[in-house]
């Protein structure tokens, strides 16, 4: 139901962000007797046909079980997603290569997916609610939180009220500041490039994570010898890039790859982002919760941005439905605590492990250098560390 205008304003809960996060928090509450809002500034229009963005997203096979549970996944066209078999890191000029595989059941360790092509699907999920009213053009504030109520004040004069506001609006949540919520922010100094290109040399459904020369590269495989390339420069350096030409920065992308994957052509505009990792001092407050990159937001160099949110909202979710489904408060504390906690435990340890491994990557003093070729190394004679790190790849212990 889209825009719906009537006289109720009373909700059991309100989300704002309708991104992928708040999205499969509303598709999660499908058939709980609640009423939710979901509130977005974005139109209908643009939510229901995103538009492309470069970002593509490596799903682990738990998040896929989650989507096909939301009813996402299946609406997903064979053209929508592609096998993600294999994973190898590279460093510099060095031939070595630390790869990560399925090495137990020998199936791919997710798929790859655009950003677009998710909020689609997670859309049309969401728009066939019978229990979520959509209210879309609307930008919210929190008006008033207090022992039995929490509304949300609207740009258009309306007022939402309900018993749990969930903010689900970006790693830079106005919502999080408003309630006085601090976030660990990592400003990388570093500009990301996104984009498709097509190549002349098979992927095999490999993606390749390089390492050299003051760059982090990315092949992240999609169909018909195509990859998604991924790019991390220093904001000065890539200002340079953002003045090529699409012949000119196709070039630029064979020079930066050494033409390991052939002759290239780009196959959609380049999208460019700020590099920023977040993570907020609590994701809970009475009757308020953050989701998603509002909660954690991560540095894409290990793709698990998506998954976090999409776990979130699953923990989340079910302390919703079991508060409901025993006569609790929604936004009792006692059950968004409960959230909180797993919710850390599952995504701090390696929120911390991969902000090192960007620092340490980006860092090109000899010291950095020779840290970095020892560490594949060690990694590769660990198998037990190599493995859990293929299970957080595949999603095995999510």
């Amino acid at each position: 139901m889209i825009g719906k205008e009537d006289d109720m304003s009373e909700y059991d809960l309100i989300i704002v962000g309708a991104g992928p996060a708040g999205l499969s928090l509303a598709a999660r509450l499908a058939e709980a007797p609640l009423r939710v809002a979901l509130i977005d500034k974005t139109p209908a229009p643009a939510l229901a046909d995103p538009a492309y963005d470069g970002r593509e997203i490596a799903l682990t096979r738990a998040s896929i079980e989650r989507l096909r549970t939301l009813g996402a996944w299946q609406r997903l066209g064979a053209e929508d997603s592609a096998p993600l078999a294999r994973a190898e890191v590279l460093d510099g000029a060095s031939s070595y290569v630390l790869p990560f595989t399925d090495r137990r059941r020998r199936e791919p360790l997710g798929a790859l997916v655009s950003n677009a092509a998710l909020r689609r699907t997670l859309f049309e999920c969401v728009q066939e609610q019978q229990n979520c009213d959509l209210v879309l053009g609307a930008t919210a504030r929190i008006a008033d939180i207090d022992g039995t109520c929490a509304s949300v004040a609207l740009d258009n004069d309306r007022t939402l009220a309900g018993k749990l506001i969930v903010a689900a609006d970006t790693r830079f949540s106005n919502l999080r500041q408003s309630q006085g919520i601090g976030a660990h922010m990592v400003d990388f100094g570093r500009t990301m490039l996104v984009c498709r290109v097509r190549h002349t040399r098979a992927h095999n459904s490999i993606a390749t994570e390089w390492f050299a020369n003051g760059q982090t590269i990315a092949m992240l495989p999609l169909l018909d010898r195509q990859s998604s390339f991924v790019l991390t420069l220093d904001a000065m350096e890539m200002a340079d890039l953002k003045r090529l030409s699409a012949k000119a920065l196709a070039r630029e992308i064979e020079r930066r790859t050494q033409r390991r994957w052939g002759d290239i052509a780009l196959s959609s505009e380049p999208c460019y982002y700020p590099l920023v990792a977040v993570y907020a001092d609590r994701f809970a407050a009475p009757r308020f919760a953050l989701l998603g990159d509002a909660a954690v937001g991560m540095h894409p160099v290990t793709a698990h941005g998506f998954n976090f949110g999409l776990r979130g909202a699953f923990v989340l979710g079910r302390e919703i439905l079991a508060a409901n489904r025993n006569g609790r408060d929604l936004g009792a504390i006692q059950g968004l605590r409960r959230y909180e906690q797993e919710h850390r435990r599952a995504t701090l340890p390696l929120f911390a492990a991969t902000n090192a491994i960007a620092k340490l990557y980006a860092d090109e003093r000899r010291l950095a250098r020779l840290a970095r070729g020892a560490g594949l190394r060690l990694m590769n004679l660990a198998p037990g560390a190599r493995r859990l790190v293929e299970s957080s790849l595949s999603g095995a212990h999510a």
